[in-house]
């Protein structure tokens, strides 16, 4: 049966924060500071986060910087995937990644038709395998934040779900959460 399994150990991973935006900054992120809330609420460390304007630029070149980080197991972006001509986020991170997580942007895509409806087909959420990192590409409305988060994230990223977490494909963890 899936879910936790509170005799297993928990693992916290490293993760990193990345809001893209051409207006927000630290004070009034209110999307960055809801997943690095909610991240470290479950025990996860913070390692990074930044803000950089939806360039494609200086999107890859933070994650680039990142994807070098040993200590970053996972990266979540929030911002930069609608339609609007300003959101670059799924042209700058799907060229980094070596493999997509398709899985991601459907379950994401349903949990959203339950808050925002049919406004969930704009979204181009997606997830991936950088490396041997995880890089998560969430809209940056502080709502889609949340959703991801709660109905998927936290579960994804605990070392204890069963039949099986992220956690288990990080190379750290891989002989311990399998």
């Amino acid at each position: 049966m899936a879910g936790i399994n509170e005799s297993l150990p928990f693992y916290p991973l490293g993760m990193a924060v990345l809001t893209i935006s051409d207006t927000r900054n630290v004070e009034t992120d209110t999307s960055g500071a809801l997943l690095i809330e909610r991240l470290s609420g479950a025990g996860h460390r913070l390692i990074d986060r930044t803000i950089v304007r939806d360039e494609i630029d200086a999107i890859q070149a933070t994650l680039q910087n990142w994807l070098t980080n040993p200590e970053i197991e996972i990266i979540l972006t929030t911002g930069g995937t609608g339609f609007s001509p300003r959101d670059n986020t799924p042209e700058a991170v799907k060229p980094l990644l070596r493999r997509e997580m398709d899985g991601f942007a459907i379950a994401f895509q349903q949990k959203s038709l339950q808050t925002v409806g049919v406004a969930a087909m704009q979204s181009r959420a997606l997830a991936g395998q950088a490396g041997d990192s995880f890089i998560f590409c969430v809209p940056g409305s502080t709502g889609a934040c949340r959703d991801a988060w709660d109905g998927l994230l936290e579960m994804e990223f605990d070392s204890r779900h069963k039949p099986c977490s992220i956690a288990g494909a990080l190379p750290r963890l891989r002989d311990v959460c399998s």
